[in-house]
């Protein structure tokens, strides 16, 4: 296994399809079209492959903070429903750590939907901490 940092337009099909499994609500056209936009506002995405297969899709920014200085923000984390359970989750976890060790981020981070229980698990038996409630207005519009 080893961590890819895409950066060809070339691989968002194939990317988007394992994001699909995290984020349904989209169609594989318009999810490559979010992505775009959000590649020139800075989110980058993380692979892990095996061979030509992609078994993990990590989308995340680098940022700066008050509260937690420099950091990475995983938006978005999905592990291949096929490869689940391999240790694949926990290796693109522990590269991000040492990522951010690399571009001198003191903190990592993410959310996650409060239903998904197993992810918390993972997450926790990853070294994450509960640091807070996420509160969110979702239909400001309406």
């Amino acid at each position: 296994m080893e961590v890819h940092l895409v950066n060809s337009e070339k691989e968002l099909p194939a990317i988007a399809e394992v994001l699909l499994q995290l984020r349904p609500q989209y169609t594989l056209d318009s999810l490559i079209e979010q992505i775009k936009k959000q590649q020139k506002a800075g989110y980058q995405i993380a692979t892990v492959k095996s061979d030509d297969n992609i078994l993990c899709v990590a989308g995340f920014v680098v940022g700066e903070k008050i509260a937690w200085g420099k950091h990475i923000y995983i938006d978005d984390l999905v592990t291949n429903e096929n490869y689940r359970s391999t240790g694949v989750g926990t290796f693109i976890i522990d590269w991000f750590k040492s990522y951010c060790k690399e571009l001198g981020c003191k903190q990592l981070h993410l959310d996650s939907g409060i239903q998904k229980f197993p992810a918390h698990r993972f997450y926790l038996n990853n070294r994450f901490n509960i640091a807070s409630h996420h509160f969110s207005i979702t239909d400001i519009c309406s």
